[in-house]
């Protein structure tokens, strides 16, 4: 769903069709990565487990922390 070339594109507007877009593809690689809880084709500890998602959680809380960190270069005000 592209804009045509030359069309006036809010901030706005593209953080909701990119952030969409790239929220809809990492959905569908963590849907591919339930495929691999298959026992019967794959072998996998507790650990191998706990490793995956501390992984991912420690990547979701850094890209939040993103979000919620002051715009750089705005004043502190009390």
């Amino acid at each position: 769903m592209r804009k045509k070339i030359g069309s006036k594109e809010t901030p706005k507007e593209r953080f909701r069709r990119l952030a969409t877009l790239r929220t809809q593809a990492v959905l569908k690689r963590l849907q591919i990565l339930g495929n691999c809880a298959n026992r019967y084709v794959y072998d996998y500890d507790e650990s191998d487990i706990d490793k995956i998602f501390l992984e991912l959680e420690r990547c979701v809380r850094e890209v939040k922390a993103k979000y919620r960190q002051p715009k750089k270069g705005s004043e502190f005000k009390l």
